[in-house]
């Protein structure tokens, strides 16, 4: 199925964020312990918690530091007493901000989101301004070259909503949070391995930039993810190709 990837819309942010997050460690243990407080300990009962452990793998974190997590969090022991807290509000030229946060201070991160968005031209949104633009959605890409029609076979049989290939040859399926799990383990078991999946906030629609709104989105974004409580920044920002030498 010929369309335009959801996962062209992020790749450029994902390599700048992975790359600048110091504390990078931090956050992934922080999710490990909320997921295993609220679907529980056992990785293959909660879609969350696996794709946690998943990117903690990933990312070279030692199994021992994984399960210490996921105890903590499935225990309800100490320093598990973390809020999970979405903000939402608006960037330049219309985007979409939507700001996954855990904190033990709710009044400190209010705080700082809202002057991340005051301070670089943005506008912090009520409760739902937003939140309905976006969908929790797996999504698992392959580089090009990767067997679309037999990906699509395995797949569509496990449950998955869709089945994308991009221009330059590459291929993302997109399922539901229920499927996710389910999705990922028929591909590894017919030996597809993906260079990145994960469970993310899809946009339904896209807001197409030109290279001076992208810029200044990207700051807003930026300083966003520099926050301590910050986990996640989505938005549905398109940006231009030209801003990354590609076009």
């Amino acid at each position: 199925m010929a369309g335009h990837s959801k996962w062209a819309n992020i790749k450029h942010r994902k390599a700048a964020q992975d790359a600048k997050r110091g504390k990078l460690y931090t956050r992934l243990i922080r999710e490990i312990v909320v997921a295993a407080k609220l679907g529980g300990g056992e990785v293959d009962d909660n879609p969350r918690l696996r794709a946690a452990v998943d990117k903690a793998l990933v990312a070279n974190m030692t199994r021992e530091t994984i399960d210490r997590a996921v105890a903590r969090g499935a225990g309800g022991l100490e320093g598990s007493d973390v809020d999970e807290l979405v903000y939402e509000g608006y960037a330049q030229g219309g985007v979409a901000i939507l700001i996954e946060t855990m904190t033990d201070n709710r009044n400190r991160t209010v705080a700082e989101v809202r002057h991340a968005f005051s301070k670089y031209g943005g506008n912090m949104g009520t409760d739902g301004s937003v939140a309905y633009l976006f969908k929790q959605q797996g999504l698992i890409h392959f580089a090009p070259g990767a067997d679309e029609e037999t990906i699509m076979d395995i797949v569509l049989d496990a449950g998955a909503e869709d089945i994308v290939s991009d221009e330059d040859g590459s291929v993302e399926v997109i399922t539901s949070k229920e499927h996710y799990l389910a999705v990922v383990d028929a591909l590894s078991s017919a030996g597809f391995e993906a260079d990145h999946a994960e469970l993310t906030m899809v946009p339904a629609t896209m807001v197409a930039l030109d290279a001076e709104n992208a810029e200044k989105v990207i700051r807003l974004i930026d300083a966003m993810e520099e926050l301590d409580d910050v986990q996640n920044v989505y938005s549905n920002a398109e940006f231009p190709d030209s801003l990354y030498g590609e076009g």
